[in-house]
């Protein structure tokens, strides 16, 4: 079998791309990337548009290597991807949404993230006053005796975000579950459009709140790979350092939550504790609970001099003590387990289709990890394991999510020892003469976040895009759900925690 490389070799290098090289190619050859990812030779990371051309990122796993595929459009339409790749098709939805460019021979065509409420249409393409009669949105159907549909949403009981659930029961079983999202539109990526690197920085940084880091070291890494700027060592540290963080603090919110869903109140409480003592060492050591703008392009942007890391060894010295007996108590809970045993199964074939990472993915035996296959810094240095399940119910996912704790806070040890214990934390970024463009690829709590730029000149930006591992994890909710009861959906769910803010963008 070639690899994507070679796959990919008859297109037009892109000089100006990188860390990893972007090829033009032409149809026949789009739809050969298409019919490869079918076929599972690789793993797709992403596909966006501009006004007159698409853009696909792949994996190459066996080789450890992206690469991007771009089209150009001159008729406002290209050979649909998902007609061969079902994982592709809410992406493309969105494309034609955002730019206009309409997948041919696509298999699902209806609108995505434009309900008919903005003020105009393909707002990153040519732009088209907005319709004035907007059609209902055709759900799909399902038929049988004794069928009957339970909306749900956009708006519910709690405080998580909008989406409307559309379910067809039978009694109260599952039949068919089917999203709508988008209701959190932010057009962050129009905003993006001309926008300082700073501000873009900014912005990145907002696409889920509870991801803030991850996204905007992903972003800080597509601009330096766009300028071929090194970081200095010590910001690197502390990114990861901030990372680790973040993933702590959702994974204990996330494991507190799930019980809370199952009728355990307790381990939300005990859980509850532990995440807002992350919070609250982020806040006393990088001034913001959330470490909201503090990876930027170029380094990170923290009080100058020595860093005083004794809140975060508290922290680590707290949770390793407390953790052993929370997981203890889920662990020997019949009650916990009568919930979460083979509730919400998503089995590993769907996933390996789905290219989903995080912890999703790695609760149905998906081994990625863009911090080990990639290797980024520093995490080419450290010592960790990617722990994996194969049987990919509610109850793996959230042992997934003990596991990845317990390296969390052992990567956070390792952190400390190598942070360097003073020295420059930022660079200025080099000034930009001509197009350049970066990609970058980092691991969040929920999996890898990729981020793409184009930099004009000027230091604008001309183009970004970012794509939230949600995109490959709400379509497998849809079928985790199959089958269970409609009272088992907010366990379901709740096991998944797909982000709703990252994905409508």
């Amino acid at each position: 079998m070639a690899t994507l490389l070679d796959t990919i070799a008859g297109g037009h290098l892109v000089e100006a791309h990188r860390p990893y090289p972007r090829r033009i190619v032409d149809a026949p050859l789009w739809q050969a990337l298409g019919a490869g990812l079918h076929e599972g030779h690789w793993r797709l990371l992403g596909l966006w548009g501009e006004p007159a051309a698409v853009h696909m990122a792949l994996l190459d796993e066996a080789a450890g290597l992206p690469a991007v595929a771009s089209l150009a459009c001159p008729d406002g339409t290209f050979p649909s991807v998902a007609q061969y790749h079902p994982p592709a098709s809410r992406l493309e939805r969105a494309l034609c949404d955002l730019t206009g460019l309409a997948a041919t021979a696509a298999p699902d065509a209806r609108p995505w993230l434009d309900h008919g409420r903005w003020d105009l249409r393909h707002p990153l393409g040519q732009r088209l006053p907005a319709a004035t009669e907007v059609p209902p949105y055709a759900f799909l159907t399902a038929d049988g005796e004794g069928l009957h549909q339970i909306p749900v949403g956009p708006v519910h009981a709690g405080i998580i975000e909008p989406g409307h659930f559309r379910f067809t029961a039978n009694g109260e079983a599952v039949v068919r579950l089917e999203q709508r999202l988008g209701y959190v539109h932010k057009g962050i990526e129009a905003l993006m459009t001309g926008a300082s690197i700073e501000r873009a920085a900014r912005l990145a940084g907002r696409t889920s709140g509870d991801s803030t880091v991850a996204y905007a070291w992903a972003l800080a890494r597509a601009v330096e790979a766009a300028l071929g700027a090194t970081v200095p060592e010590r910001a690197v540290w502390l990114r990861a350092l901030m990372a680790e963080l973040e993933r702590l603090a959702n994974h204990f919110g996330d494991i507190g939550a799930i019980c809370n869903d199952a009728a355990f109140a307790l381990m939300l409480a005990h859980c509850g504790v532990l995440r807002e003592q992350v919070l609250r060492a982020a806040n006393a050591c990088f001034g913001h609970r959330l470490m909201m703008d503090r990876v930027v392009p170029g380094g990170v942007e923290v009080a100058p001099g020595p860093l005083d890391t004794t809140p975060i060894r508290n922290l680590i010295d707290v949770a390793t003590k407390a953790f052993p007996a929370l997981v203890k108590l889920y662990d020997n809970k019949a009650s916990l387990q009568d919930r979460t045993v083979g509730t919400g199964i998503v089995r590993p074939a769907l996933a390996r289709q789905y290219g989903c990472g995080g912890y999703v993915g790695r609760a149905s035996g998906l081994a990625f990890d863009a911090r080990r296959q990639l290797a980024y810094p520093p995490y080419d240095g450290l010592r960790f394991e990617v722990p994996v399940l194969r049987e990919g119910d509610v109850n793996a996912r959230v042992w997934i999510r003990i596991r990845e704790v317990e390296q969390s806070l052992a990567l956070v040890g390792q952190i400390l020892k190598a942070l360097p214990p003073d020295g420059l934390t930022r660079i200025p970024l080099a000034e930009v003469d001509g197009p350049s463009e970066g990609v970058g690829l980092v691991e969040g709590f929920r999996g890898d976040i990729l981020a793409w730029v184009r930099l004009d000149a000027g230091a604008r930006v001309g183009r970004c895009h970012l794509r939230d591992p949600s995109w490959f994890q709400w379509p497998l909710l849809e079928a985790a759900i199959e089958g269970n009861i409609v009272a088992d959906f907010p366990l379901c769910n709740k096991s998944f925690n797909c982000s709703y803010s990252g994905h409508d963008l």
